[in-house]
């Protein structure tokens, strides 16, 4: 599914930056019976709207039919990254240096965890830093099963 994920950022980037907004990611997935086309966006210094949401769905809407990229019968979904949004790519996790953070492992870390909460310190393309209390913690990128802006609702 990735590559189809690749296929669909080249294609709509352009077209959503054009439009005033900044392609965060795409999630091409399948939940239960339905495929869904998720397509994340982020406005500068400004939250998304429905309408922002709207905009960009009449823009790819026809764009993606004419390529048609994906053979199966799909939903597509323009949406906000959220107040917790995910890490999945590097560049999300060096945007995200400062933030409180929670990330889930595939393993367990040197602690025994298998779920990390702290804050983002440190980025590259093989591991992480997470400080917690004292310590500073060193994920390997590959041991990351999800990552995402931890946020507390008060």
């Amino acid at each position: 599914m990735a590559k189809i994920e690749e296929k669909v950022e080249s294609l709509v980037k352009p077209y959503v930056e054009q439009a005033g907004y900044n392609l965060y990611d795409i999630i091409y997935e399948k939940e239960g019976k339905d495929y869904y086309l998720k397509i994340f966006i982020e406005k500068e210094n400004s939250s998304i709207s429905v309408e922002d949401c709207e905009t960009v769905t009449n823009i790819l809407n026809p764009i993606l039919d004419k390529k048609d990229l994906i053979k199966e019968e799909y939903f597509l979904v323009v949406s906000s990254t959220g107040i917790e949004r995910k890490l999945r790519k590097l560049e999300h996790f060096q945007k995200a240096i400062g933030e409180e953070v929670k990330i889930k492992l595939f393993q367990k870390d040197e602690f025994g965890n298998k779920e990390v909460e702290g804050y983002l310190t440190e980025a590259n393309e093989n591991e992480i830093t997470i400080q917690k209390e004292e310590k500073n913690i060193k994920i390997e990128m590959s041991n990351i099963s999800n990552a995402n802006i931890l946020y507390h609702w008060n």
